[in-house]
Order: C-alpha cells, then structure tokens, then sequence
C-alpha cells in the first residue's frame, strides 16, 4: 500500500522571509533570524519573530533541534523544492495549469532588456562559450 505524503504547508508572505533568512544563514536560533530580519523589517520585535518560528514549526515549515538551548530552527523544505511546489499551484490556480500564461504574464514589463536576452538565449538553446562571452 503507498504511503501517504504529507502536503507541503504554504507560507505567508511573513514566513517566507523568514525561510529566505534561513535558506541564507542556515539553522539557527530566534536571535540570530531577528537580527537578520532587522535588515528588512527595523520593526520586527524579537518576540514576533520567536512566536513566528513557533508557529512555522507547528505548521511543519520548519525543523526545530530541541537538543541545544537555544533551540535551533531550520526550513523543512529545500528552497528550490518549496519553490516549485508554489510556483506549481500558482499555475494551476491563476494560470489555469498553463505554464505559457504564466511566462507571458511575467515577461510584460516584469523583465530588464538583458534579462530578456538572456531568456531568449536559454530558450534557443544557446548555450555554447560564445553566447556566455559579456
């Protein structure tokens, strides 16, 4: 019989960077991802962000190492997997399943002109020491 998986939570706008600060820094305490997330938010409390870790973790977002004081806390998830499951349901729910739209939606007026060479360069394969030269 297969198992079950369990389904990979989604994090608010304010969990998300916290997992951002924690892909970056790797594990750590509720001090150190404060004094990280000060650099973004100068108005983030230390106890908002200690009760934020808390609630990651009971959502499953996040590992925590009770085997240490202070506790550390760490993503569950590897970013680029978190990533894709979003991005997948944000294609299925706004995009109607279609990747295209997606694309489309994001390159007007979302994309620099050296950024958009270089998405035309990988989508024709370019790829060779030539195309990579500045």
């Amino acid at each position: 019989m297969p198992q079950a998986t369990t389904p990979i939570p989604h994090p608010t706008a304010a969990e998300l960077d916290l997992l951002r600060i924690l892909w970056r820094i790797g594990a750590a305490d509720a001090k150190l991802v404060h004094e990280a997330l000060l650099e973004e938010r100068p108005d983030a409390t230390y106890a908002t962000v200690l009760r934020q870790l808390q609630v990651m973790y009971g959502k499953g977002l996040l590992t925590r190492d009770e085997s240490q004081r202070p506790q550390l806390y760490a993503p569950a998830q590897k970013q680029d997997k978190l990533q894709t499951h979003l991005l997948k349901d944000l294609i299925a729910k706004a995009f109607a399943g279609s990747g295209k739209a997606l694309v489309l939606a994001a390159l007007k007026g979302h994309v620099s002109a050296k950024e958009r060479a270089d998405i035309q360069r990988l989508l024709g394969g370019g790829n060779s020491k030539q195309d990579e030269a500045p």
